[in-house]
Order: C-alpha cells, then sequence, then structure tokens
C-alpha cells in the first residue's frame, strides 16, 4: 500500500466513490454482500461526483435529479459529526498516528476509482502519469479530511498494475456509461436497479455468429437492455 500505509485516509472520508457495474458485482460476489448493504445513489446536480468519469443515472421518484452510483457512507466513530465509506475500517490514534489509522475492509475488490488514484492517462501517449493531490479533500480544512501526507511520486506506482487498472478502469467507466444511457431512455424504478444490472452483466459474454459480430462486440445492444429491464 506504500504512501497509504499508516494513513487516517482523507480520501475515503471526503469523496463520495464512484461505482461501476462491474465493481458492483465483484464486491457481491466478493464479499456475499447484496448491492443495498453497501450501494447507494448520489445525487449530484452540479456533476462534481461524476466529474466526467461517472455516467449520470435517473429514477422514477425523482426524474430530474442526476444521481451517480456510490459507495455508501456511514457515521465516523473515529470523527463524530463525519462519515466515511462503509468498508473504512477504523483505528484510535496512538502516537506515531496522531489521526488514527484507516484500513480498506475490501481492498482486493475495492472499485476502479480507488483503484487508479492518484493517476490518469496521458492523452497524448497513453502513459500513467500522477496527478496532484489538493492538501485537504473537502472546503472544510478539518483534520479527518487531510489528504496524502506528501505528494505522489513515480515509485509509489507500480509501473505495471497502475497502466492495468487504468486500462480497466477506462473500459468499464464506458461500458457503464452506455449501460447508463440506454437506462435513462426508459427510466425505471430505483428498487430494481440491482437486479437490471445483475441481469446485464450475468449476460456480457455471450456466443454468437461469426458474422454477426458488432464493429464494436462490447457494445450493450437496445434489445438487451430491454430485455434486461423486463426481466427486473
Amino acid at each position: 500500500m506504500g504512501i497509504c500505509q499508516g494513513c487516517h485516509a482523507g480520501c475515503c472520508r471526503s469523496f463520495a466513490i464512484p461505482m461501476t457495474g462491474a465493481d458492483i458485482i465483484r464486491i457481491e460476489r466478493d464479499t456475499g454482500r447484496t448491492f443495498w448493504d453497501f450501494g447507494c445513489r448520489w445525487a449530484d446536480p452540479e456533476g462534481s461526483i461524476a466529474a466526467n468519469y461517472a455516467p449520470h443515472f435517473f429514477f422514477h421518484d425523482e426524474p430530474q435529479t442526476p444521481f451517480v452510483i456510490c459507495l455508501k457512507h456511514e457515521d465516523s466513530s473515529l470523527f463524530p459529526g463525519s462519515s466515511r465509506c462503509k468498508f473504512l475500517k477504523e483505528s484510535p490514534p496512538d502516537a506515531e498516528h496522531p489521526l488514527g489509522r484507516g484500513e480498506c475492509g475490501i481492498y482486493q475488490s475495492r472499485p476502479a476509482a480507488c483503484r487508479v488514484f492518484p493517476t490518469k492517462f496521458d492523452v497524448q501517449n497513453e502513459l500513467p502519469i500522477l496527478h496532484s493531490v489538493p492538501e485537504y479533500g473537502r472546503e472544510q480544512k478539518l483534520p479527518q479530511y487531510k489528504l496524502c501526507p506528501r505528494q505522489w511520486t513515480p515509485a509509489d506506482v507500480d509501473p505495471i498494475d497502475s497502466a492495468r487498472d487504468l486500462v480497466v478502469a477506462r473500459y468499464e467507466a464506458r461500458f457503464f456509461s452506455q449501460l447508463a444511457r440506454l437506462w435513462n431512455q426508459k427510466v425505471g424504478k430505483w428498487d430494481v436497479f440491482p437486479e437490471f444490472l445483475r441481469d446485464v452483466y450475468a449476460r456480457r459474454v455471450q456466443e454468437v455468429p461469426q458474422e454477426q459480430y458488432a464493429e464494436e462486440p462490447h457494445i450493450l445492444k437496445i434489445a438487451d437492455f430491454q430485455q434486461a429491464q423486463r426481466r427486473a
């Protein structure tokens, strides 16, 4: 975990963490929990959560509100009055860690947004590059929202895993964005959304005759979407 080792996890306290459908299915599969245990929809009228990465979804009960699908937050026991990612494990402060320590409870299954932080693809040559991390994750400059203890360096990032994680994150974000566009063409109910996702991803790998391949095989067909909505 490198630079994250021993940190109080200000990022897990400051940010709403977007999830793709693949993230959701993986967490369900690896933890045995259902979406309702860890997932939520976060209103994002200004687009600050989506941040050109996560798609917006609309639902029957609030048809004018754009939502981002995120990990739930819960009340923090270490910093009363603030919240944290549901899966963040908190340890009390000690002499070496005055803000305590935070540890991800699903580190091997964490969402792609967590895996790639704080890297992105360079637009020109698609090499992983670091983006600067602000001192605080929220406007309130409180101790719990303080982010990384120092700026990241290339030595803090695995040169193999970082590129792989960025490729996967980009692919899944594109697929999920397409899924969102199809969902929003025929807005559904929030309570059937998880079942819709499971149905779509269960049929994601298909065997079809060679001549039926689309130019982009990963494109989700409208017929698949409609069938998934009917099942949900």
